[in-house]
């Protein structure tokens, strides 16, 4: 099917270009976006859940990737910030050891000692042009590498910033890739179920049929009914005669009379 509709197009594109000359661009411009429509609706909905299950899984290598590149920049950072604070402390102790020569240049002293050993003004001169500007240098230094550490922190923080980002934009995608895949399952049972289903005249007219048997097995029950039925002259419900009551009365009374009779004669 896919073969009938790419050549099809083709030929359709094709002969577009001929008939309609230099307009034939944008026929086949419009033939070619038509074309990748056709296509993509011909895609089953599975294979393209699965692309794009394909796709996240293709954001793993270049998120490990500036995970390492992240990690590799914090390393240097901390060892920047241990730079930085090395060099503060060393301009510190320098700034304390210039203050000191600078005292004691001023204090109208010949001869200063330091460690066990004398040195003259002019010595002392020399070493402290000499600390001084050495401390000015370190301290350009020392202010520089605050800027570039500054710098890094704010592209580590804005790195480490996109990186959540692109994890919780992962993290997303997947949710929406199975929110998907849940509904296309339920239009797949929905699909599934109605090739099952009954029609409502159909279920009727089972039930009528069930009815009718029924009916039908009701009046034969009582037929029945009727055949095992008496019938005759309904005692109950009909007063006998007062002279038959009296002549069973005396039958009746005539055997206990007779019964006493051979009590009596016995004794």
């Amino acid at each position: 099917m896919l073969k009938k509709v790419l050549l099809g197009s083709a030929i359709v594109v094709g002969s577009g270009a001929l008939i309609f000359g230099t307009s034939g661009v944008s026929y086949m411009r419009t033939g070619y976006h038509s074309i990748r429509n056709t296509i993509k609706e011909q895609i089953p909905l599975d294979v393209e859940i699965q692309r794009v299950r394909d796709l996240i899984s293709d954001l793993k290598p270049e998120i490990a990737s500036n995970l390492k590149v992240i990690a590799r920049e914090e390393v240097e950072v901390a060892r920047l910030q241990r730079e930085v604070e090395a060099k503060k402390a060393t301009l510190v102790k320098s700034k304390q050891a210039i203050l000191k020569l600078k005292d004691d240049a001023q204090s109208g002293v010949k001869f200063v000692s330091y460690g066990g050993k004398s040195y003259d003004m002019e010595q002392v001169r020399q070493d402290l042009t000499s600390r001084f500007k050495s401390y000015q240098t370190q301290e350009a230094t020392v202010d520089k590498l605050e800027k570039v550490l500054v710098a890094r922190e704010k592209n580590l923080d804005g790195a480490r910033r996109q990186l959540d980002e692109n994890l919780a934009a992962k993290r997303q995608l997947e949710v929406d890739v199975e929110n998907l895949q849940a509904r296309l399952t339920m239009v797949e049972v929905a699909k599934t179920s109605s090739h099952f289903a009954i029609s409502d005249s159909r279920v009727g007219a089972v039930r009528q049929a069930v009815a009718d048997i029924g009916t039908r097995i009701d009046v034969e029950e009582k037929m029945v009914d009727s055949f095992d039925t008496t019938v005759g002259i309904p005692v109950s419900s009909e007063e006998a005669p007062t002279d038959l009551i009296e002549q069973i009365s005396t039958y009746f009374d005539r055997g206990n009379n007779d019964v006493s009779t051979l009590v009596d004669n016995q004794r």
